[in-house]
């Protein structure tokens, strides 16, 4: 089995179950990008038309704001990353993705997706899986800023997803939870001193 093969066969394995013949055409249309760490996958105000699959490595989603960047999104193995509007109605949007270690992804593009539901009600499952998984992801974030403290929401990413804790810097996962660098800190000590 080739490789594009086995991501079309994983991304069914993680999302909804395909049958042979979609997992082929879903190989057809996967497009491979091979990442090094601090490679700019998608820049600022450009758009992209791929919904993109973690194989390997390590990439955040950010923007820009008067001097510091705000990471919105880590993925990393078996993780998915794309930009909703970018991808949706090919405007460009102001998040950029960065490679934070040597990342291999596997890109779905738009229009070849669309062809591939209409064509396969598999992928048409599949694809609203994942939109699912996307939204839910993206309002657990939401309610973890109006409802937790910094403290709370650095110990519930610790807990769900330690990864980030181990491969992110630090810079990074206090923007991510909206914290300065020195908040972080603070924050990591106190829960330090209570083990």
């Amino acid at each position: 089995m080739n490789t594009k093969k086995m991501i079309a066969q994983r991304l069914g394995d993680i999302l909804s179950p395909l049958c042979s013949s979609t997992v082929d055409k879903l190989a057809s249309i996967l497009m491979c990008t091979v990442l090094k760490k601090n490679d700019i996958f998608l820049k600022e105000k450009n758009v992209s038309d791929q919904i993109c699959y973690v194989e390997s490595g390590l990439i955040r989603q950010f923007y820009s704001t008067d001097d510091r960047d705000v990471t919105e999104h880590f993925a990393c193995e078996n993780d998915f990353i794309f930009c909703i509007e970018n991808f949706l109605h090919q405007k460009p949007e102001y998040l950029a993705i960065e490679a934070l270690e040597p990342t291999v992804l596997y890109g779905i593009p738009y229009e070849p997706l669309m062809e591939l539901i209409e064509e396969c009600p598999d992928a048409g499952v599949m694809y609203q899986k994942l939109l699912e998984r996307i939204l839910y992801n993206l309002q657990s974030k939401i309610n973890s800023f109006r409802f937790e403290t910094t403290h709370e929401r650095y110990r519930n990413l610790l807990n769900e997803r330690p990864e980030i804790i181990k491969r992110v810097p630090l810079v990074h996962i206090a923007s991510f939870l909206l914290m300065s660098p020195e908040t972080l800190s603070r924050v990591r000590s106190r829960l330090l001193t209570k083990w």
